[in-house]
């Protein structure tokens, strides 16, 4: 028979996903009515994310607009062109995205993993966990940029955790903002639809509060979510 302690347990994680959940529902209703519907990620095709999913770590979304600019004039944005590039080309080009030397190295090793496992065609057909681990075994590709193709290129159900969402969520007290990526992630799937669509905006919406609002200096008068922030309540306390 389980024991008293045992119940309480139980008890209490049923009412801490609880909590949770209303707080992951909240924040994302929130989001919605302060910025409106992001429709994001931009690009024009889905090559053009996986690139751009590459060449955003680590810097701002302008620069990587340029750097796609870049490669598009110079009929460089498909696999096999990157693929078969000089490194120091494609990185002369990649330039404005920071680390380009790294990107361009980065770059190549996905368009050789993409063309040799079939491209899109192909790779449509897997499922999203022999997807993911396969992403993952490319170097240079990490959990959030496997996540970001996953949903964005491919459509598919998972939760990109960045640290935008580390930072809101931890002022918001829904998360610590330490946990391991994947403890992160299991949140936001197990509380929300399973569906790409709401991942997809939910995460636009994450970022773009995070580069306009919830900065590393906040700006608490210009948040939506500051009537149930744990970080606004704690800076206003009184003396």
């Amino acid at each position: 028979m389980p024991s008293v302690e045992s119940h309480t347990l139980d008890r209490d994680i049923g009412h801490h996903r609880q909590v949770q959940a209303r707080q992951v529902h909240e924040v994302y209703k929130a989001l919605l009515k302060q910025h409106g519907t992001q429709t994001w990620w931009p690009a024009d095709g889905r090559f053009e994310i996986m690139a751009g999913a590459i060449l955003t770590q680590n810097t701002a979304w302008t620069n990587v607009a340029k750097a796609i600019e870049n490669l598009k004039a110079a009929d460089m944005l498909h696999a096999d062109a990157i693929h078969q590039a000089k490194q120091e080309s494609l990185a002369s080009l990649i330039r404005p995205s920071g680390y380009y030397n790294l990107k361009a190295r980065r770059l190549k090793n996905y368009c050789a993993w993409y063309t040799e496992a079939g491209r899109y065609q192909k790779l449509r057909y897997w499922s999203t966990d022999r997807l993911r681990t396969a992403l993952l075994s490319v170097h240079g590709v990490g959990p959030e940029t496997a996540d970001d193709i996953l949903l964005y290129a491919f459509g598919r159900p998972v939760f990109v955790i960045d640290a935008y969402t580390r930072r809101i969520f931890a002022r918001l007290g829904v998360i610590h903002g330490n946990e391991a990526y994947d403890a992160i992630r299991a949140i936001f799937e197990r509380h929300l639809p399973r569906r790409a669509g709401v991942f997809a905006e939910y995460h636009a919406l994450i970022v773009q509060h995070g580069k306009e609002v919830c900065r590393p200096a906040p700006r608490c008068g210009h948040c939506d979510l500051a009537a149930m922030c744990r970080f606004h309540q704690n800076l206003h306390q009184p003396e």
